[in-house]
């Protein structure tokens, strides 16, 4: 039987901001309608944040998901996965209040406090459509995204233990992969884990070639067996390291949280679109993506039954 592949497509994020993309999904029925047509495109997994509907800043805030989730859970049977990093300018409270709440079937987790620098992308925009962007970019010079192993620890305990939530290892970089490694050893979580490889941060690792062969050299020692990964790639990178991951035995991320763009110069037009194309992609290299059930087996989730929303 063929391989299959993990399609994951990050719908908004809180990189990006409104003046960057008339595309980027902002209002809660942008994001439920972008998701639902990723899912119809062919995503196994999304990966939700919020925005309040106002403005497009990221917002953590319960009242906005609950404006979302529901449709898209009754559109689509997708699995759901829900962001814990929220935005590096979120206490880590803030970050958590909604999805200890709504209890997923998956959540995102990033493995370390890095930097996390955004603002190089202020350069290249002068017209803003709210004034909130150009310093919510600027902060990042002098911003951590704080995740301590006390943060992990209390992720786990809220929405693994008292959850039943799996989770996405975010790892930006090899020490990431490094505190997975430890944690599985203490038995505190359990195999088969799931990394994303999160490339081309300013901060972390860079979206290359070499480094993900040595993300995954480091990942093959540290875990052998024990794992499944995937790779979203930052910016112009996306489709090429995505690719580069499923012929390496591994899965795939793309969406507009990663990337704004579907060829070089050309913004896409909607997250299916990109999931279109590496689907394609993919599927030309005679790959097959996996149905969202096929994802819930090969990652031993708990099923959509059981979430809070």
């Amino acid at each position: 039987m063929p391989r299959k592949i993990i399609l994951t497509c990050a719908i908004t994020g809180s990189i990006h901001t409104p003046s960057m993309s008339p595309h980027l999904p902002v209002t809660p029925d942008d994001i439920a309608t972008s998701a639902i047509e990723a899912a119809n495109a062919g995503a196994s997994v999304l990966h939700l944040h919020a925005r309040d509907p106002e403005n497009g800043k990221p917002s953590s805030d319960i009242d906005v998901f609950r404006q979302f989730l529901p449709r898209i859970k009754n559109s689509t049977d997708a699995v759901i996965n829900l962001t814990t990093g929220g935005s590096s300018q979120m206490t880590v409270e803030q970050r958590l209040s909604a999805p200890a709440e709504l209890a997923p079937e998956m959540c995102s987790l990033n493995m370390g406090s890095i930097n996390f620098g955004l603002f190089p992308m202020k350069d290249r925009y002068s017209d803003w459509k709210h004034d909130w962007e150009e310093p919510f970019l600027e902060n990042t010079r002098d911003v951590v995204f704080k995740n301590t192993f006390h943060d992990i620890e209390t992720v786990f305990k809220m929405l693994g233990d008292g959850g039943g939530a799996k989770f996405e290892f975010e790892c930006y970089d090899v020490g990431h992969i490094q505190s997975v490694a430890f944690y599985l050893k203490q038995n505190r979580i359990q195999a088969p884990v799931f990394l994303q490889f999160v490339m081309g941060v300013l901060g972390g690792i860079d979206a290359s070639p070499e480094s993900l062969m040595m993300m995954k050299e480091t990942a093959d020692r540290l875990l052998g067996d024990q794992y499944q990964f995937s790779v979203l790639a930052a910016g112009r990178q996306q489709m090429t390291l995505g690719t580069m991951s499923v012929i390496l035995g591994g899965n795939v991320r793309v969406g507009l949280e990663d990337s704004l763009m579907i060829s070089r110069g050309e913004l896409a037009v909607s997250n299916a679109q990109q999931v279109t194309k590496i689907r394609t992609v993919l599927e030309e290299l005679g790959y097959e993506i996996a149905t969202p059930d096929e994802t819930r087996e090969m990652l031993q989730l708990k099923g959509a039954d059981k979430v809070g929303f």
